[in-house]
């Protein structure tokens, strides 16, 4: 394995089900580890163990799982975490082979100076992750994206502009947006309160210029009428 290698060290437990959750209160994680054509292998790790090396792999990045002495190479597929605390409460890792292609969920990212959001506009991320293809070995750390795409009101970033290295493949569709530049929500606010007042006032000065209905004098227009007779 090489330099960067992600290595967890792991123990084949006997708790299962309920019994976990002792596992959990003395800082222990219960996982599983699973293998084409096998059982499923219940093991457990400490948890600072366990969520070090999720931060590290994420769902992307191979990890060198070591139960009891014997080595594996996985992938973190799933993982539950406690709504509450925010904490791992179970892992499950996959075996894979290094001359075999895999999927993995990889993060993207806008790289270098947005220049929407250097006039104050909102810039969106509607999807942090792609789901690409890969050997083992090819498997990014992330994707990118050129942030000078970014400019004004309704520019945005697809999957299709992801700068893609060779020996991956993306299979999250082209066309889904990752990012859209938006009007900040403040200035939406006043645009719309602006806009309103401006109605209203147009409003006003319409309804001033409105003859009375039905051939109608108004009264100011029958006060200078009868005004006029006085005087002749």
């Amino acid at each position: 394995m090489s330099s960067d290698t992600i290595i967890l060290k792991a123990s084949v437990r006997s708790e299962l089900g309920k019994a976990a959750k002792r596992l959990r209160k003395v800082g222990i994680t219960p996982a599983n580890m699973y293998e084409r054509g096998k059982e499923s292998q219940a093991i457990s790790a400490p948890f600072t163990d366990i969520t070090k090396v999720y931060h590290q792999a994420g769902k992307h990045h191979p990890v060198q799982l070591e139960i009891d002495g014997k080595k594996h190479l996985t992938m973190i597929k799933d993982v539950d975490v406690d709504p509450t605390k925010g904490s791992i409460r179970h892992i499950s890792f996959h075996a894979i082979k290094i001359d075999e292609v895999v999927t993995a969920e990889v993060p993207v990212r806008i790289d270098g100076e947005i220049p929407a959001e250097r006039a104050s506009l909102m810039v969106l991320h509607t999807l942090d992750t792609v789901e690409i293809k890969a050997l083992p070995a090819d498997l990014p750390d992330e994707l990118i994206i050129d942030g000078a795409k970014l400019v004004e009101v309704g520019d945005k970033v697809t999957v299709a502009d992801l700068q893609v290295p060779s020996g991956v493949i993306v299979v999250t569709e082209a066309d889904y947006t990752l990012a859209v530049v938006e009007e900040p929500k403040d200035q939406i606010a006043e645009a719309d309160a602006a806009a309103a007042e401006l109605a209203e006032e147009n409003a006003e000065g319409a309804e001033a210029e409105v003859p009375a209905e039905n051939g109608e004098l108004s009264e100011e227009t029958e006060n200078s009428n009868a005004s006029e007779t006085k005087e002749n």
